[in-house]
Parts: structure tokens; C-alpha cells; sequence
């Protein structure tokens, strides 16, 4: 069984959106180049028929897994959310107990992140260090060079 995931309304839409396009796009695109190099002659020495087909088997293997991420998704009520701890869709104001840096993160799935945008995965090494924390809590993050403590300054919504 997959398992639940819990997205944005915006990050579930644009999920939808880039299976939509592989399928009614990516998919008749592949199917015309199958037909194009099955029209060449001989499929034992094809090699573009080869390369046309292995692009199938993996564009069906995304779609695939795409359609089972949309099946298993859960949309969160940002109205419902409790904000005495952090959790997927908190917003977290931490600071680097060592040089006093403070950060604002919002921990989303991890499609949804865009660091640019201040948005990590839950699944980062900062993001599952913060997860279940209050404000006031310190967060030993496991990074490649060692670990780094960041206190927990706010959490809202």
C-alpha cells in the first residue's frame, strides 16, 4: 500500500497538471515515434524503435507512480492546523544556535519544495528534525558536516 501524502490545494494541482500533460501529450508523442520507426523496416536492428520503446516503458512507469501519488493524496485544511508544533504546512522561524542566523522555512511534501521559496520537504534532514517540535525546542539536524542545532523561534500558519 502507498502512503499517504499530504499536499497544498496549489501543490495537488500542479501534480494533476504534469500528469495530465504526460498523458494526453507525452504519451501520443511516444506512440507516434513507436509508429514512425516500426514504419523504417526491420524492428530487430531498429534502433530508434528501441530507444522509442524504452521511453514508453518509462514514461508508464512515471504515469504510473504518478496516478498512485494522486490516488494517495490528502489535501490539508491550513484553517484546521496546529500551530503549538511544527507540522507539514507550518511555517518555522529557527536560528542557528551557532552563528544566531534565523531562517523561515514552510515544510511541505517533498515535490512541493522550492528552496528559493523557502519551502523544504518533510523529508530533508532540516524537516524531520523540526517535525514535532514547540518554539523554544533546539533541533539537532544531522548535515554532511556534522550536526547543526537550530532553535525553534516561531511556528504559524
Amino acid at each position: 500500500m502507498s502512503q499517504l501524502r499530504y499536499y497544498t490545494v496549489e501543490g495537488l494541482k500542479k501534480l494533476k497538471d504534469e500528469l495530465h500533460q504526460l498523458k494526453i501529450v507525452e504519451r501520443p508523442k511516444i506512440s507516434q515515434q513507436i509508429a514512425e520507426a516500426r514504419d523504417k523496416g526491420d524492428l530487430s536492428e531498429n534502433a530508434e524503435y528501441d530507444a522509442a520503446k524504452e521511453a514508453q516503458g518509462l514514461l508508464e512507469a512515471k504515469i504510473a507512480k504518478m496516478e498512485d501519488i494522486v490516488a494517495n493524496a490528502r489535501i490539508i485544511d491550513e484553517s484546521q492546523m496546529d500551530t503549538s508544533k511544527v507540522l507539514i504546512l507550518s511555517k518555522v522561524k529557527i536560528k542557528n544556535t551557532t552563528n544566531g542566523v534565523q531562517m523561515t522555512y514552510m515544510l511541505v511534501a517533498e515535490n512541493e519544495a522550492n528552496l528559493k521559496e523557502g519551502k523544504i520537504s518533510i523529508d530533508s534532514p532540516i524537516g524531520k528534525g523540526l517535525l514535532g517540535k514547540k518554539v523554544g525546542d533546539t533541533a539537532d539536524v544531522n548535515v554532511p558536516s556534522g550536526v547543526v542545532k537550530f532553535e525553534i523561534v516561531e511556528i504559524t500558519r
